[in-house]
């Protein structure tokens, strides 16, 4: 019979090929690091595309700095389990051909794990037509637009609002104008594309009835069209209350032609055109927004007792690396954004997967202990955010007061569909230690 010899060398070898395949075998699938893309066993690389330049610079351009600062604030506490994340911006200066080139520079050539807070609704659906994230098993995240079309799993598997829908928005306010001025003239400018029709249909679920309605162009607003046009008709029919339904620009238009022209009308802006930080930035003096009505579904950023802003306060003081760090809503809201991203991938486990976090916020989004003061619409059939709005006045420094005084927000809520519009009977969760998610 022959004899095998085997030499010390080679069977400790085999020893050590047999430990380490047992140690395999005992190790949870869980623990072994997932190739993903977008992911490695030390970060987790989001991109985002916003008006970094351009006439929508001003505002939106303090957007994903206040993110980063937020995620910043959460990688010098540890990360996600123990991962760091990344938001990389790309400028897309509000053009929706830019944007699809730029989404699909983040999404093919730096191969990020997501799309986080794309801003506009027209750039958003040449994204979601030309890039299809959906189709990639991208997971497109808190969209900042509320055009409710983007609700829709089915067709856009991926993709998560952020903001109340604009169908919500108008519903809700309509719900508002029968409330605080039953009996008197209302009156509608809206911006005449997706976004303004996006309203009506809110409108007229709400059964309000205007008395005059004055629709314009993208683009074509100006002063002095609305002098002569828009704001002239609300003062020739003596409407008592104008809804402006627009950009800021068109806000900033509108409040300008009424002081031209002598109209006083009460304004009530939407959340788009009432942003007072771009208001500010287009020229709009604090005094001529101020008295002027708006809404909001995050707490004011006056609200020093709110603790929110007070520990984004805090985290912006410190961690925030862009050019304008003036706390307002719009730093605010990319805070926001950055806390989601946090939640969503703690609710993803600790080897987050693209189709994981899609599958988490499904699942376990809507009881998320978010910043916002109404409740999270997440589930398997709905990827609606936000779903209600508080209203308040403009200061005279572009803050805006709740309307039954500092601190106390008076909140209603709705959907995007036939429901009712209803006061908000929601209890935020106290907010985790530190303002860090740890669902």
């Amino acid at each position: 019979m022959s004899r095998i010899t085997r030499s010390p060398r080679l069977i400790a070898a085999v020893a050590a090929v047999a430990v380490a395949g047992l140690a395999l075998a005992t190790v949870p699938a869980q623990a072994t690091l997932r190739n993903e893309v977008g992911v490695t066993s030390t970060s987790i690389t989001f991109g985002i595309t916003v008006p970094m330049s351009g006439i929508a610079a001003p505002g939106y351009n303090k957007l994903a700095p206040a993110a980063q600062g937020y995620l910043d604030y959460v990688n010098d506490n540890g990360g996600v389990n123990g991962r760091k994340v990344y938001l990389k911006v790309e400028d897309d200066r509000y053009a929706p051909a830019t944007a699809v080139s730029k989404t699909n520079k983040l999404v093919l050539q730096d191969k990020v794990f997501g799309i986080a807070g794309a801003l506009g609704t027209a750039n958003h659906l040449a994204v979601l037509k030309s890039v299809n994230p959906g189709k990639r098993g991208v997971p497109d995240l808190f969209v900042n637009t509320g055009f409710s079309g983007f609700d829709d799993p089915k067709k856009y598997p991926t993709t998560f609002m952020i903001l109340p829908s604009y169908v919500m928005e108008a519903k809700i306010m309509g719900k508002y104008l029968a409330t605080k001025f039953p009996g008197k003239k209302i009156g509608l400018i809206y911006q005449d594309d997706d976004f303004g029709r996006n309203a009506k249909t809110g409108f007229a679920a709400a059964g309000t009835k205007f008395d005059v309605s004055k629709g314009y162009a993208s683009g074509s607003q100006s002063a002095a069209t609305f002098a002569g046009s828009q704001v002239k008709a609300m003062k020739d029919a003596g409407v008592d209350v104008v809804v402006m339904f627009g950009v800021t620009t068109a806000t900033a238009a509108a409040l300008g032609a009424a002081r031209a022209i002598g109209y006083s009308g009460q304004w009530i802006l939407g959340s788009v055109g009432g942003d007072a930080t771009t208001l500010k930035a287009l020229g709009v003096p604090a005094a001529l927004l101020a008295g002027s009505i708006g809404a909001s579904f995050v707490p004011s950023t006056s609200d020093d007792k709110d603790p929110y802003v007070v520990k984004f306060k805090e985290i912006n003081d410190k961690y925030n690396k862009g050019k304008d760090k003036t706390f307002d809503n719009n730093v605010f809201t990319g805070m926001n954004l950055g806390y989601m991203l946090v939640a969503a991938l703690r609710a993803a486990g600790p080897n987050p997967t693209r189709a994981g976090v899609v599958k988490a916020l499904e699942s376990k989004g809507a009881s998320i202990a978010a910043p916002g003061l109404v409740p999270l619409g997440y589930s398997a059939t709905s990827h609606a955010g936000y779903t209600g709005y508080w209203f308040g006045k403009y200061d005279t420094t572009g803050a805006l007061i709740p309307d039954d005084g500092p601190g106390k927000y008076a909140v209603w809520v709705t959907d995007s569909g036939s429901g009712a519009v209803t006061a908000s009977n929601f209890v935020r969760p106290a907010m985790p230690a530190n303002a860090i998610p740890n669902n």
